[in-house]
């Protein structure tokens, strides 16, 4: 068989099979998220390993296009969750957002640091894993708390506006430490600059980005779409334009702000989340997201992952890393908010709600392996407490959470 037709049999398992685990998980009580979490490490080099079957011998092709259908998934389930994002709750929780934010970074880069120099990293290995582990990826979280009918609830909004605030100072902590230590070809731009520059020009991106495309083309969103919908007369424009819309602010974020691309893609579901058309093109995008793109990505996490490198002879370093991953985030952005007024529950929901690494944390793995920062061994580790870390997410907010019929909105 040549490469599409292998794919296209991959593809056509990844959905039946997601929808199969998300199903049985709800019935179990847990979020669908986490069993096609679970599906995606059964089918991947844990278990199974399908995609090294005989039968699909364009591996490697079939990998690249699914990571970047994942990448698509993602992009489009952070715009759904700024759809639902109320502006306003969000502003009444900007403080406890930012101070959870700054907790959420602190805490497990510190933690991540103390773990690794006493089990033998140099220092330079051990601040870029602390550095890993103040990444936060709320796309396993934003899905749980839309099926938990919590995402506009006070936790759910501080948990969405914190992830961005850290999605910037994780950004600006990964530059310095690629520009003091990084030697390799995957080295950020400004290597070998002094620190102070490093920063300036990170700080000026952000700003830019911001500023341009929140600021000043935000408000265009809306009129373009209308535009789109009045004169051009053609099948779906709306829909269209709103894709090319969401991947613009995608691209602009990772090209120009120098932060993750589904931070575009979420200001982008922000701004048109304020507007009147959001419920029509909501349920557009639910349709492309949830029926093809963002069961690929969640299974594709399983899919590049191996727990069996668990058992190795790292297991006890992973280990320690994996549980400071964990009870950081949850004591740094949990105190973080608590001191801003939030009650005990509310506190730890929040700091559950930043546990998740996702594929953030591979991104940045990826970037320490190529700029010669970490080797291979570190980046195992890395992968494992992302995993993790990811899994079990959906199941401590579905313990924490009241049932969805008991959620109300943010006051």
């Amino acid at each position: 068989m040549n490469e599409l037709l292998q794919l296209l049999l991959v593809v056509a398992a990844i959905l039946v099979l997601s929808k199969l685990a998300g199903a049985l998980s709800q019935r179990i009580g847990q979020p669908s998220v986490f069993g096609e979490l679970l599906m995606g490490l059964i089918l991947g080099p844990t278990v199974l390993n399908f995609l090294d079957w005989p039968v699909f011998s364009h591996r490697e092709e079939i990998t690249v296009v699914l990571s970047n259908l994942a990448e698509l998934g993602v992009i489009l389930l952070m715009f759904l969750a700024g759809l639902e994002t109320d502006l306003a709750a969000m502003k009444k929780v900007g403080l406890a957002a930012l101070i959870g934010a700054l907790g959420g970074v602190a805490l497990p880069f510190f933690g991540g640091l103390g773990v690794a120099l006493p089990f033998g990293y140099d220092f330079r290995e051990a601040v870029f894993i602390g550095t890993v582990l103040t990444a936060t990826s709320v796309s396993i979280t934003a899905q749980t708390l839309i099926e938990l009918k919590a995402l506009r609830s006070k936790e759910g909004t501080t948990i969405l506006g914190a992830a961005v605030i850290d999605d910037v100072m994780g950004i600006i902590v990964l530059s310095l430490v690629i520009a003091l230590y990084g030697t390799g070809s995957g080295a950020a731009a400004g290597a070998g600059s002094s620190p102070l520059m490093t920063l300036g020009v990170i700080a000026l991106r952000i700003v830019v980005f911001f500023v341009v495309f929140a600021l000043v083309l935000g408000r265009f969103a809306k009129p373009v779409l209308e535009w789109a919908r009045k004169r051009l007369q053609t099948a779906e424009v709306v829909g269209a334009m709103t894709l090319a819309l969401v991947f613009i602010y995608a691209w602009a974020a990772e090209y120009i702000g120098g932060v993750a691309a589904i931070t575009g893609s979420y200001l982008l579901g922000v701004l048109i989340g304020q507007t009147d058309i959001k419920h029509q093109i909501e349920s557009k995008m639910q349709t492309i997201a949830y029926s093809l793109l963002v069961p690929i990505f969640f299974l594709n996490i399983g899919l590049h992952a191996n727990g069996r490198e668990l058992l190795g002879p790292n297991f006890e370093v992973t280990m320690w890393i994996v549980l400071v991953a964990i009870l950081a985030k949850i004591i740094g952005a949990g105190l973080g908010v608590m001191v801003t007024g939030f009650k005990p529950m509310e506190s730890l929901r929040v700091g559950i709600g930043m546990v998740s690494r996702g594929e953030v944390a591979l991104i940045v793995s990826s970037i320490g392996l190529r700029s010669g920062v970490i080797g291979p061994e570190v980046f195992s580790i890395m992968v494992i407490m992302t995993l993790i870390s990811t899994l079990v997410t959906p199941i401590l907010l579905r313990l924490v959470f009241p049932k969805p019929k008991e959620v109300g909105a943010a006051a």
